[in-house]
């Protein structure tokens, strides 16, 4: 195994880890933010017992998140010196964006607000945790927007002199159809994964009778967050995929591992073989012209072949294999659509239980067990992306070859993916265990000075929770 690969190895388990976290951080900050509002708007004790309940949580997962961030932005010039060499001037500005305003906008507010209890009027201390996910969604915004350069490159130009990429507009970057598009998904992926966590975790306190009246509020909000936000998932998804057709075709066709061009073209629910020189899988179950569909959006739409691609590829970059991995990129689209679209067929359930939560011992038990299913899906979208992009590091410009550090040898990556796996793996079980912890444990009891008084007055005092 040479030293690019184990470079990509580190680098693709350390940003997986990461990317675990993301999504229910920017996903639960908003869902916080609505169960505050909504006692600050009525006065619930439940609203207000729920809030410090998952903001608990809330605030475990973007402390292991903010940790295993940090590693990232190391490793660029670690083991990817020349590629920062290339993108520097391109990746600063996001970057520093992300840094700068983002970061610090999420993590100032998140020390308002958790220590702002009792000390904040109830308005002012309401906008810190809505301050908290604007923060957490500005982040992301940012980073995709750096990643999206990097699928399809806009607003640059190459310096003649040394060969590397200058930013010559932000507006282009920012409003590339990649990132508008990948953003969107990611957002509403985030609102899927925090809304299952929170129905799961809710599912689980009223198996057992445990405050039933608060947990089915938080269950019928999730529910009521989990259903368009999946839906609309599937809608930005399949769009996302017709326009990274237009700028990645072979990502596309990888997906589908069609290897001659076709049209119109039938979709595949699974197939048997179809390894990266298998260009004959059995294919199972053909569903007519959803390819194209999905590709195109058109009926009979044209999808071009990954022998097709890559003869076109050789003739325009020169010699080379630029097929990725077809066995990852074909089950990865399968994984995320299949679990995802389970994922809204869940919600629709809870749906039409939602006025009998207590009496669905069924639902309450799948939807207990559905909690790790989004985490998978947004694993399985990741490597459908990133994979897809292969051999290219930035599309058309940078082969991922040609962008490690000449100066790390095997030995180096080898040390330093153990200490990282061991590393994770620590970290893995902390954050287990200590959201196990408290998402197991009882609503707080604490009845809230005013909850006699009707709504709410901006200064009336709250009492503090202890994290």
């Amino acid at each position: 195994m040479t030293a690019v690969e184990l470079a990509r190895i580190q680098f693709a388990s350390t940003s997986i880890y990461h990317f675990l976290f993301v999504p229910l951080t920017i996903g639960l900050a908003l869902l916080t933010a609505m169960l505050q509002t909504g006692w600050y708007r009525g006065g619930r004790r439940e609203h207000l017992v729920l809030t410090r309940f998952f903001g608990t949580l809330l605030v475990i997962n973007i402390a292991v998140g903010v940790v295993t961030g940090l590693v990232q932005e190391f490793q660029f010039g670690m083991n990817w010196s020349e590629y920062s060499r290339f993108v520097g001037d391109v990746f600063g500005a996001p970057l520093a964006m992300e840094g700068l305003v983002a970061f610090f906008l999420e993590s100032t507010f998140l020390g308002l607000w958790v220590f702002g209890w009792g000390r904040l009027s109830k308005r002012v201390h309401l906008a810190t945790i809505w301050a908290v996910a604007l923060g957490s969604a500005l982040s992301a915004a940012f980073i995709m927007a750096a990643n999206s350069w990097m699928q399809h490159p806009v607003g640059y130009q190459l310096d003649p002199a040394t060969g590397h990429a200058q930013l010559t507009s932000i507006a282009a970057v920012l409003t590339n159809g990649v990132f508008l598009r990948g953003y969107l998904h990611v957002l509403l992926a985030s609102a899927v994964t925090a809304s299952v966590v929170m129905l799961g975790i809710s599912a689980w306190h009223l198996r057992r009778g445990s405050s039933p009246e608060a947990f089915t509020l938080s269950a019928r909000l999730a529910i009521g967050v989990l259903i368009p936000a999946a839906l609309l998932a599937m809608l930005v998804g399949s769009e996302l995929g017709v326009t990274e057709g237009r700028y990645q075709p072979m990502k596309i066709a990888a997906a589908e591992a069609q290897w001659s061009t076709c049209q119109p073209c039938s979709f595949s629910l699974f197939q048997v073989g179809g390894g990266n020189r298998d260009e004959t899988p059995t294919k199972v179950i053909q569903v007519p012209h959803l390819l194209s569909l999905l590709a195109t959006n058109s009926w009979n739409g044209q999808v071009v072949g990954l022998n097709d691609v890559q003869a076109q590829y050789a003739q325009q970059y020169g010699p080379g294999d630029y097929v990725p991995n077809v066995f990852v990129q074909y089950w990865s689209m399968r994984v995320m659509a299949y679990l995802g679209g389970l994922l809204l067929l869940l919600g629709v359930w809870a749906f039409w239980r939602r006025r009998k939560l207590v009496e669905s011992p069924w639902l309450l038990r799948v939807a207990i067990w559905a909690i790790p299913v989004p985490f998978v899906v947004n694993t399985a979208g990741w490597m459908l992306t990133e994979n897809g992009r292969q051999p290219w590091i930035v599309q058309g410009l940078l082969r991922t070859s040609d962008a490690a550090s000449p100066s790390v040898g095997i030995g180096t990556i080898v040390t330093s993916l153990g200490i990282f796996v061991l590393l994770y793996g620590a970290l893995a079980v902390v954050d287990w265990l200590l959201m196990a912890r408290f998402a197991r444990k009882e609503l707080d009891p604490v009845t809230p000075p005013d909850a006699d008084a009707g709504a709410p007055s901006d200064d009336d005092p709250v009492l503090a929770p202890t994290y």
